[in-house]
This record gives C-alpha cells, sequence and structure tokens, in this order.
C-alpha cells in the first residue's frame, strides 16, 4: 500500500489568515497529484476553537487561523473535491491520530512509503513526517519538495534540510 498524506491545504494557509504567494501556487500540483496518486490519500486540517488565543499557540501566533467551521478551516474547495475520504482533524501541528491510524493499516498491510505534500513545510509538514517516522520507523517516508510551500521560502528549505538529516526522502 502507498500513503500520500495532504497536509492542511487550506484556505487560511493558502490565501486567507497566513496565506503566502508560494502556497497559492503549489495548489493545481496538489489537486493533480491527488487526483494521480495510486494508493491511499489522506487529508489533513488543522482544527482550533474560539478559545485559539488562550491555547499556547494562540499566544505565540496571536493570528486566529482555522477556525472550526469557518471558510478559513475549510480544505480549499478543489482540494476538497479530490478528497477521497474525510479528513483527520489535528489541534497541533503533528497528528498522533494519524499516526496511530497509518501504524494500525501497516500492521493489516504493509506501506510501501507515505508521502507528504502540503502546508506548511516549516511546521506542520516536518512534524508529521518526523512524527510517521517514529510510528513507522522501518516505513520509507517521504516529502516531495515542490508541492509544499512554507511560511518562507528560507524557512521552507530549512525544514527539507532538516527533514534529509532525518533520513526522510526529500
Amino acid at each position: 500500500m502507498r500513503v500520500l498524506v495532504v497536509v492542511d491545504m487550506q484556505n487560511d494557509f493558502i490565501d486567507g489568515a497566513l496565506g503566502t504567494p508560494e502556497a497559492v501556487k503549489i495548489v493545481p500540483g496538489v489537486v493533480k497529484r491527488m487526483k494521480e496518486f495510486e494508493g491511499r490519500v489522506i487529508c489533513t486540517r488543522d482544527t482550533h476553537g474560539e478559545d485559539y488565543r488562550d491555547t499556547q499557540e494562540g499566544r505565540i501566533l496571536p493570528i486566529p487561523h482555522c477556525i472550526r467551521g469557518t471558510k478559513g478551516w475549510e480544505l480549499r474547495p478543489e482540494v476538497a473535491e479530490a478528497a477521497r475520504e474525510e479528513p483527520v482533524d489535528k489541534a497541533t501541528f503533528g497528528s498522533t491520530k494519524l499516526g496511530e491510524l497509518l501504524r494500525e493499516e501497516n500492521a493489516k498491510e504493509p506501506i510501501e512509503y507515505i508521502e507528504l505534500i502540503g502546508l506548511c513545510t516549516d511546521i506542520c509538514v516536518i512534524s508529521n513526517a518526523l512524527l510517521l517516522k517514529a510510528f513507522l520507523p522501518e516505513t520509507e517516508i517521504r516529502v516531495d519538495a515542490d508541492l509544499c510551500a512554507g511560511v518562507t521560502p528560507q524557512s521552507h528549505k530549512r525544514a527539507l534540510e532538516a527533514m534529509e538529516a532525518c533520513q526522510i526522502l526529500v
């Protein structure tokens, strides 16, 4: 089995509260990859509540984003259309729920590789790549650098280098 993890392709990260031109640019390629991928496609969705500013993340990054039920929380429409199952909601950068789900799937049918694409390279993509490496240390973890975008081009590059150092194939 092959798995494609599409990380946080939500309106707020593309052209909303925390959007970037680089994020906007990867949308068509992400959708194309989702449609063409031969295997399981799982989207994650950053999910916060109205109490966001009272959380540790909210105090450090005081820009409300991905508040459950808002337009910014939703997957980009073309991404949602290409999705094959309900997204995995996550309250923080990395998803232990995703790690547990894929470890269970791997026990039933070995996962050949897990590929990650999406946003943001330097926060949620790297967090989930390293988390999945911890849950599935013998499974190949890949990141397609061209289908990811970071908070800045520089932080995107640094995150890719850090993942390579941790035996993630970039």
